[in-house]
């Protein structure tokens, strides 16, 4: 009883202590929760990261070991593509080769005489030699002659000259310009003045007189006034008679569209494929004795005479091209099996982060 009594006494207290007690566990639980939210965020943060990082490990190798069988596809199909290309060039080389020497010893042999070609050629040359042996002669006549016809126009030049200057003729008293008493001997010109007669000075023309033969109407009509005289130049801005003559008489200048044939494009056409067949050694390739090239039509190029034609668009790059060899065929078969590691996904981790 003693102890019962003991207690009641003490019941306000314990009330106290639980209620204070109480209140700060309330308090801290936030901040307990907050901090256990943020250990399960950063740990879960942890447990993802490391789970992308095996996926993106695994995604690199497959993609690592599939772009490394791709490439090496690819490149074997080069090799074979380009080995075939120079095969093919090697044997259209040899056939054009064969046919040089075939075309040559044939052309040599049938076609033109080697011996009756040179016999030509050194007629040719002699006859040269001797045409050109004379166009030199005849260049020689013709550079004499303009040196004579110079030679000439300035001797007639500096007579000329000289008649125009007998003036400056040396006297007995004075000499002349062209007789300088400090020289040894005189001047080209004094010499000349001395040869020479000079110009005679011819005065103008008098007009002449004559009798005034038409009526004086002047009493008759004494209100009339008179007409501006006649000259010879007509008067104002007008143009040669020269210019306008040409002007009159000038070519036709047609449009290109005139000028031009109607048939231009089919002429420039065929002349193409005339060209191309001179210059063409071989009309068709040579393809060898090989399954490679058997369903394969050749692709002719531009403008040419031969008889194969291009194959028609959208039947050479596409898998549309022979359906019938994909019959029956199995799908296409991937090299690495399916990865079930998304399946795996939200389920329980060790502590390294890795899947157990």
């Amino acid at each position: 009883m003693a102890r019962l009594e003991k207690l009641y006494k003490q019941v306000d207290n314990i009330k106290e202590q639980y209620f204070i007690r109480n209140r700060i566990a309330q308090e801290n639980r936030e901040k307990e929760n907050e901090a256990a939210v943020r250990i399960q965020s950063w740990f879960r943060g942890c447990q993802v990261r490391e789970f992308l990082s095996h996926l993106h490990k695994n995604a690199t190798l497959i993609q690592k070991i599939w772009r490394g069988f791709t490439a090496r596809a690819l490149f074997r199909q080069r090799v074979k593509t380009a080995y075939f290309i120079m095969k093919m060039n090697f044997y259209n080389k040899m056939a054009v080769k064969i046919q040089q020497r075939w075309r040559g010893y044939y052309v040599r042999k049938y076609v033109h005489n080697y011996y009756a070609r040179k016999r030509y050629l050194e007629g040719l040359t002699r006859k040269n030699e001797h045409i050109r042996r004379d166009l030199e002669e005849f260049a020689e006549l013709q550079r004499r002659e303009r040196e004579r016809i110079t030679l000439e126009k300035e001797e007639k030049e500096k007579s000329i000259q000289a008649q125009r200057l007998h003036f400056l003729l040396s006297t007995k008293q004075c000499p002349g310009v062209f007789n300088s008493p400090f020289r040894a001997e005189p001047d080209e010109m004094e010499l000349r003045l001395k040869k020479v007669k000079p110009l005679l000075v011819r005065s103008a023309p008098k007009e002449r007189k004559t009798p005034n033969i038409t009526p004086d109407l002047s009493n008759l009509m004494p209100n009339r006034e008179r007409l501006p005289p006649i000259h010879k130049k007509p008067q104002g801005p007008f143009r040669p008679a020269l210019e306008v003559q040409q002007q009159r008489h000038r070519p036709l200048e047609p449009s290109l569209r005139v000028a031009t044939s109607i048939t231009a494009l089919e002429e420039a056409r065929e002349e193409l494929k005339r060209q191309e067949w001179r210059t063409c050694v071989i009309d068709q390739t040579f393809l060898p004795f090989s399954n490679t090239s058997q369903n394969k039509r050749y692709e002719s190029m531009m403008r040419t005479s031969t008889p194969f034609e291009e194959v028609a668009y959208g039947t050479k790059h596409f898998r549309e091209e022979h359906k019938e060899y994909l019959k029956g065929k199995k799908p296409f078969k991937t090299v690495f099996t399916t990865c079930h590691v998304f399946d795996k996904f939200g389920r329980l981790y060790s502590n390294a982060g890795n899947i157990v």
